[in-house]
């Protein structure tokens, strides 16, 4: 495999510089052992409130060590299971510098989905009898807050900062989530929510609720895909669509009609909202789940990669940059967070080891170990930079270090290779 040293160089040479989580995790991928833990789990909670069992997947994190004691955020997933490659092939093409690590949930509505997810109960929808329970939200809200998220808190590393995914009924249950309960997620994301439900009952709700009160430090996207502009008329377009008044676009125009007013009556709620003309209802979550994510995690971008990549920047100009780095994630987040994750961190370190910059070289890779002290893999790279300055019995320090904290075959050998050198 192409290591991390060999492909920054490349790209460097090509005049490119693209920190990616593939080129990250290509650093660590020879010198970390087979992790002992699980970091994908399904498993199921017994509901009081529901009377049933619900099944939910848990994925942890590239970087989870159970014995590093980091905590992580949270995102929650509804209609877990048959979106679950969607998100984690968003979460997993984007966490680094778009995302921060999380661990991801996702929650089984493969049983009475339309009774869990509808805010209200119906006996009729477009013209024909509703034979499923509906109206069933608010117990599904309270086995949410009461009883899934105690559950996934106290047993993995979460920290409160979590959002909530939904879908079609999920994303109507998704705005329902943010009006009843904003205290329990931080963001949230409605794909092609079902905001027509019970007519506009929703729509209704949230005008007098985002009028009357603060939804300060809370985000909201909302996507529409084209498909349901008109199902069977091409010529409603989303430019004329709020003249139609047929039941076949009161889909789109609710979810229009949503947008425009919270977009006018926000107080405070950071939302934006967009329209997927080459998307179906099926397909629009992938896209909506990038641009969600991406959306309401703008702030968490790093400032100035140019800077960071110009080998003109001084060692003290970096130094500031990262210190107002961590400003911005800790005021977001509510908690201390380092200004960049592990991986990025050390991707920085070799690219300065490789450029012929050992000072910012070792910023990076003490900065790692600073904010990362139960790391293997930073010693490690650390013992890479002392090695490369032919300081063999600092680099055997860092080494024996990450041997401690990790027990890896790789760093016992590593040692003893250091050792014949000294």
């Amino acid at each position: 495999m192409l290591s991390m040293k060999t492909f920054l160089l490349w790209l460097l040479l090509m005049g490119t510089l693209l920190i990616s989580n593939q080129s990250l995790l290509a650093q660590s991928s020879e010198n970390t052992s087979i992790q002992p833990f699980e970091t994908e789990i399904v498993d199921s909670l017994y509901s009081n409130t529901l009377k049933e069992y619900r099944r939910y997947w848990v994925k942890l994190p590239e970087n989870y060590n159970p014995n590093n004691g980091e905590k992580y955020p949270v995102v929650y997933l509804l209609d877990g299971f048959s979106l679950q490659n969607t998100l984690e092939t968003v979460y997993e093409n984007y966490w680094g510098h778009y995302l921060p690590h999380m661990i991801l949930v996702g929650i089984s509505n493969e049983t009475n989905r339309t009774r869990d997810l509808t805010t209200t109960q119906i006996k009729m929808r477009r013209g024909a009898a509703m034979d499923a329970a509906t109206g069933g939200a608010p117990n599904f809200s309270e086995f949410i807050t009461k009883e899934l998220i105690p559950q996934i808190d106290k047993t993995y590393p979460t920290t409160p900062y979590r959002t909530l995914i939904g879908h079609s009924y999920a994303g109507l249950f998704t705005i329902h989530m943010l009006l009843e309960y904003p205290e329990t997620f931080k963001n949230y994301i409605a794909m092609d929510p079902s905001i027509e439900w019970d007519g506009q009952e929703i729509l209704k709700r949230a005008k007098e609720k985002l009028s009357s009160k603060s939804f300060d430090g809370k985000s909201l996207f909302v996507s529409l895909a084209a498909e349901q502009l008109h199902m069977f008329d091409a010529s409603i377009t989303a430019e004329n669509v709020m003249e139609d008044t047929s039941e076949f676009t009161l889909f789109a125009r609710s979810i229009i009609e949503f947008s425009k007013f919270t977009e006018s009556e926000a107080n405070g709620l950071n939302f934006s909202w967009k329209i997927y003309p080459e998307d179906l209802h099926g397909t629009v979550p992938l896209p909506s789940m990038r641009d969600g994510l991406v959306s309401i995690f703008e702030w968490y971008q790093f400032k100035s990669p140019q800077v960071y990549n110009n080998p003109d920047t001084s060692v003290e100009t970096i130094k500031q940059l990262l210190k107002e780095q961590e400003a911005i994630y800790t005021e977001a987040f509510g908690y201390k967070v380092p200004p960049m994750v592990e991986e990025v961190l050390n991707g920085y370190g070799y690219m300065n080891l490789q450029m012929g910059q050992p000072d910012k070289a070792l910023l990076f890779f003490q900065t790692n170990i600073d904010y990362f002290p139960n790391s293997a893999n930073a010693y490690d790279s650390m013992a890479d930079y002392y090695e490369s300055k032919d300081d063999n019995a600092k680099a055997l320090t860092y080494v024996t270090k990450a041997y401690e904290l990790s027990g890896s075959d790789y760093y016992k050998q590593r040692m003893e290779k250091l050792k014949a050198k000294k």
